[in-house]
Formats: structure tokens, sequence, C-alpha cells
């Protein structure tokens, strides 16, 4: 039966901006919106992204709106292949050459007196880096959010390293996203049904009801094409600059940004030049102590300067030399539950201690089944705090092994990375392991903290395996508790395993597992004499 989905197409211009056709070096067109501060040269900033630069899901003529009113041009364009712009759509692969393409006719403009910052979040944060590589000299400095250089990137055996015998899980949204964001130049929302095997029967069949095919999914399906991102080298072996990277603790997204500031940590040049933001806010900006629910016009312009403020401070500095460099901190970080931003010339700040907590010595066992997956606790992983759910329903299920602390009597506050090492097992070919760590309150309700997950691809014989969970800042208050979780499925947000070791989107029949887990400890640090 045809697939049913909303079909998104380019939303009305804006009549504030100048609108361009910019040619790239083979001929192909780019659509460039030009909101202009005035009649003086000036620096820009540039945005590019797949999501329409007119759309109601990114408001840019509002943000562009709001950098004008602090005297910075915007240039907001269409990347190759979306919305009003030319040439093929296909994810990645053109956004370094593109990046230089637009910056060199951007300072050739008479408005433009040659300097440009970059901003943006998920794939427009990709798109900063894609031009960083080049080199170009007019990029003076970047802020990607909610981003990484593999953003989007698909787990791979061959990357497992000997002896580790683990990898990434795959996200549901891996391979779907071509097919809503990247099946062509409009925007495709649809869910395919998850109980339906083989899972990639509802692709096809949404493909049949559309009339073609996604490049970016058939170059990923059923084994990956390995994509030429960065064609004039990676972007942290060009030219340091200035960067500034907001990174949200409820991000489903930050592995990949926290791998790129532990890379860029590693380069001298890169190092000094990179500055972190660490809030309280999932991929879509949703912020732990915002109201729930869609946000109105006025709460959306209202959220601008907590949301743009940052940036603009910092071009401030890097574009226009307005204050020295020091005053801007290496890193702010803002405390769960608390108010404002707490800062550190490093990440994790001094003096933080390691708390190890053994969650069991024994050897304990639970049953993944794939025809009765733990379900994810939210429905839209992006937009985590827009749901933040209490899951303390999860608890009760005999396929989740639960392991609970003791109350604290003080509030106490976690800082620094959480990480899980086990021994592991199963009597399957290969294994799931998602490990949770929630915060229980008095009544019982039970909240994220942080979470971690990895795919193990032999279980041949009992595997020693290390979770990593991320970072964390958060203020387990006094009267609360810990509990962790680990099971063997987060469905629908990551594929599941069919128990037969097949790939997970061609099984068609599926078999329950029998997992274990001995020698568990979880590991968190806090930082202490830091509650008030």
């Amino acid at each position: 039966m045809p697939t049913e989905y909303e079909h998104v197409r380019p939303a009305p211009l804006d009549d504030r901006a100048q609108h361009h056709m910019v040619r790239m070096r083979d001929g192909v067109r780019l659509a460039t919106d030009v909101y202009l501060a005035g009649d003086e040269a000036a620096e820009a900033v540039l945005i590019r992204l797949p999501y329409d630069k007119v759309g109601t899901y990114t408001f840019i003529p509002l943000i562009a709106a709001y950098f004008v009113r602090h005297g910075y041009h915007v240039v907001a364009q269409d990347v190759r292949g979306k919305f009003r712009s030319e040439g093929e759509t296909l994810l990645f692969v053109n956004e370094a050459a593109d990046g230089h393409d637009t910056l060199d006719w951007l300072v050739e403009q008479s408005w433009s007196n040659g300097v440009v910052g970059m901003w943006g979040d998920s794939y427009y944060g990709y798109t900063q880096w894609a031009a960083v590589s080049t080199g170009h000299p007019a990029l003076r400095a970047i802020s990607p959010r909610v981003t990484g250089t593999r953003l989007g990137e698909l787990p791979d055996d061959g990357d497992v390293q000997p002896g580790s015998w683990t990898r990434e899980v795959e996200m549901g949204v891996h391979r779907l996203y071509p097919c809503t964001f990247f099946h062509d130049n409009d925007v495709y929302y649809w869910e395919p049904d998850w109980k339906r095997r083989p899972l990639v029967a509802g692709v096809e069949e949404f493909f049949e009801t559309v009339g073609s095919r996604s490049i970016s999914f058939d170059q990923w399906f059923p084994e990956q094409v390995r994509l030429r991102r960065f064609p004039f080298g990676h972007p942290f072996e060009a030219k340091a600059v200035p960067v500034l990277q907001t990174i949200g603790w409820w991000d489903n997204c930050a592995p990949w940004q926290w791998s790129d500031h532990w890379k860029l940590v590693e380069h001298q040049a890169w190092a000094h030049n990179e500055y972190l933001l660490i809030d309280s806010i999932d991929h879509e900006n949703i912020h732990l102590l915002d109201p729930r629910g869609e946000k109105s016009p006025e709460q959306v312009e209202a959220s601008l300067p907590a949301y743009l403020d940052p940036t603009i401070e910092f071009f401030d500095v890097f574009l226009r030399d307005r204050v020295p460099a020091a005053t801007i901190p290496k890193v702010r970080w803002n405390l769960a539950h608390t108010e404002g931003f707490r800062t550190s010339p490093t990440w994790p700040p001094a003096g933080i201690e390691a708390r190890p907590w053994r969650l069991t010595t024994d050897e304990l066992t639970w049953v993944h089944d794939p025809d009765d997956l733990v379900p994810s606790p939210v429905e839209n992983a992006f937009a985590f705090l827009g749901e933040y759910p209490d899951e303390r329903a999860w608890a009760d299920r005999a396929d989740v092994l639960v392991f609970e602390e003791s109350p604290v009597d003080a509030d106490t506050d976690l800082v620094g990375a959480v990480g899980l090492t086990a021994t592991v097992g199963s009597d399957g070919p290969r294994m799931d392991v998602f490990v949770r760590l929630l915060d229980v309150d008095a009544s019982g309700a039970a909240h994220l903290v942080a979470r971690g997950q990895v795919h193990v691809v032999d279980t041949s014989e009992r595997r020693p395996v290390t979770v990593d969970l991320g970072q964390v800042g958060y203020r387990l208050r006094a009267g609360h508790h810990l509990r962790a979780q680990v099971s063997s499925s987060d469905y629908p947000e990551f594929v599941p395993q069919p128990g037969t070791g097949e790939h997970p989107w061609l099984a068609e029949k599926v078999v329950p597992n029998t997992q274990t887990l001995a020698d568990a400890v979880l590991t968190f640090h806090v930082l202490p004499g830091a509650a008030g």
C-alpha cells in the first residue's frame, strides 16, 4: 500500500532579502538570500543549510534580522540540490567546494569587507567545517552548534579496532535521513512501519509511492560507500580559525561533537582557538528549564538572545576585534537544574573526583526478544527535552537490568565523563548494549542524566566492553538517587538486532537471544564543594 508522507516545498521568499543564484565552479547555481545591515561594507555571517533558508523549521529570516540588528550582513543559502538550489541532492560531498565558491562570491560583493564568519546547527554546523577544510582566507571564525565533522556517519564493522570487539550502534535515522531531508529538493516527512520485516521494505515502498529514489540512500545500502566528505583535506588539517562549539547535554548527536573536541585538543593550534559552550539543551535547542510544547512565534523571538548572543559576542572579538580574546572564557558550562554558566580554562574542570559504582560481580542474564523490544522513551530523539519523559516504567521490564544507589544527603554535582566497563556475552552472534543513568526523585520519577551504547560484533565468547555515556554537568538534588539500567534495545531510535546476526534492515526472521553481564562498574565524577 502507498506510504503516507508530508511533502514540504519551499516557503515564500522573504521580502527583506536580496535574492541571488550564485554560480559554483561547475556551473550549478545555489539559491542565496542576502540581508544587509546597511550600505557600508561590513562583516558577514554565512549560513549554508538544507532545511529551506526561509522555512519555518529553522526560522532563518528571524535569525538574519537579529544578526543585522547587531551590524552583521547575513548570507543564507540552500545547499546544492535543496529547495531552490540547483544540482544533485547528495549528502555531505559537495559542501567543501560549494562553501569555498560561495565565500569567493561573497567577498566580491560591494557590501563585504572581506571578513566572514559562519554559524548554524547540525547539518549547517557541518557545512562550516567543510568550508574550513578549504582554507579560504575570508573565513575568520565559525560557530558550529550540535554538530560534528562525522555527523550522520554510519557505523561500520571495518572501523572496529583489533581487540575492541565493539563499534557504534546504528541510529534509526541514519539511513532514513537521506529519504526525508536528502531525497530531492523538497522534504518528505514519513515514518516506516518498524514492526514490518524486512525493515527495508518500508523504504522501498516509500520510493515507489513518490516515484523516485534517494541517491544517498542507495550509496549507503545495503553497505555504505565511503563518501569523500573533505576532498581538500580534513578540517583539522587546515589552518585553525577561532571556533565556538556549542554542545548540548541532551543532544543525541553530541558524541560526534565531543569526538571533534577531543581531536582538537590534540592539535596545538586548534586547541588554542577552540572555545566550548556546553548547555542543558537537546538537538532542537530546547532547554531543560524551558516550558514544554511547541514555541509560539513570540517565544521563538524571545529565545533569540540566548540562542545567538554567545555567537555575536564571539564574532565581535574574532571578526571585528572589538575586545580582547581573553574576554571569552575557554569553557562555559551550565550545571543542569541551575541557572547561568560556570567557567573553566579546560573541560572537565579541575578538581573532579572519580566515583566508581560496582553494579555487579555476578553474571546476570536477560532476554533480548526482537518481537518485544525495549521502547525508546521519546517519539523524537532530537527534541528529547520537549518530552523529557519520566522513565520509571522501564525499570519494571524483565529485559532491563536495574541497579540502584542510595539517595544523596546533599546536592551532588556530577561533572565530567561517565562510563561503564563490563564483561558481556550472548547465545546469539551479535549484541547491542544500552546503558542509561537516571536521576530518581522521592516520588519514584526517573529522568535521564546520561546514556551510551555499543554494538558487540562477535559474541562467540565473553567480551570486555567499555560503554561511553558521554560528559555530564548535572546537579543530583538532595534526596534523589542514581539508577543505572542495562538492556539490548532502544527501539526505534536505534535499529534493533534481529538475533540472527543478519543485516538488521534485511533480516526477515528474528530469534530471541539470552544476554549476560558481569563485572560491571559504572564510573562517574563529582565536583566536591560545588553545590550552592
